[in-house]
């Protein structure tokens, strides 16, 4: 499972709040979630965000409500990892049931710098920076999490028989 993009870098304690604004919670279209993606925290995001682009953030990614709106507004704006220094709990389960990609590494986090160009083999555990060619350890996603995320998700995975 790898993963190559420029990184987009934020601090500690994002909470779900900022990810995507309560005030949009009221569609449930996923492309309307990811145009209001960050926006409290960096307007600039949805400009600046391209398919396969790396999240990198510090402390508690993903803290406040259990809302599974966060980490498809993520997704859906093309970031197609999350790399932090930990997670909320609920955010880290709402991330893998919805075919999210996110792993925690906080020597990463501290290394890599925004705009930094990224490679990360999730079944080995390797994040790459390409830009100082430094390499960190990560634990590596079991097998099971590896077809939820390949395959969209936690219930894709189910009503295709990948996992039981």
């Amino acid at each position: 499972m790898k993963f190559h993009g420029h990184v987009i870098k934020y601090g500690n304690n994002v909470d779900t709040d900022v990810i995507i604004p309560a005030r949009y919670l009221n569609t449930s279209d996923n492309q309307e979630l990811a145009a209001h993606c960050m926006e409290d925290l960096d307007p600039t995001f949805c400009e600046r965000v391209q398919p396969g682009d790396i999240l990198v953030a510090g402390w508690n990614f993903g803290c406040g409500s259990s809302r599974e709106h966060a980490p498809i507004a993520i997704k859906e704006s093309g970031v197609r990892l999350v790399i932090a220094s930990s997670f909320a709990r609920i955010f880290y389960r709402n991330a893998i049931n919805i075919g999210l990609a996110i792993v925690e590494c906080p020597d990463a986090v501290e290394a890599i710098a925004e705009g930094d160009m990224v490679a990360a083999d999730l079944g080995k555990g390797e994040i790459l920076d390409e830009n100082s060619g430094a390499c960190f350890a990560a634990e590596p996603f079991p097998p099971f999490i590896q077809k939820i995320i390949e395959n969209g998700g936690l219930v894709p995975s189910i009503q295709n028989g990948s996992i039981r």
